[in-house]
């Protein structure tokens, strides 16, 4: 069970920089950290429909707690106007 766990920790992957987070402003900026991140490689269809189907999952409750919301003040609308 632990070799399992050893072996994943080793496996992950702690160098790829997918945004450079040092921007000028914010309290973490480090004028003297070099900027040289290596780009990862190009995006399979595989990965892009990955990565298509997390933003969606990521935007689904805040959708539908719109549509709720909407759906309850035109509700309210209607009972209020009779």
């Amino acid at each position: 069970m632990k070799r399992k766990k050893e072996r994943r920790k080793e496996e992950l992957d702690t160098e790829t920089t997918f945004a450079d987070m040092n921007v000028e402003g914010f309290s973490w900026y480090n004028p003297n950290k070099k900027k040289g991140a290596k780009p990862i490689g190009p995006v399979t269809k595989k990965e892009y429909w990955a990565m298509v189907k997390g933003a969606f999952a990521a935007m689904l409750p805040v959708i539908l707690c719109v549509v709720a919301v909407s759906l309850l003040v035109f509700i309210f609308a209607m009972l209020w106007l009779r």
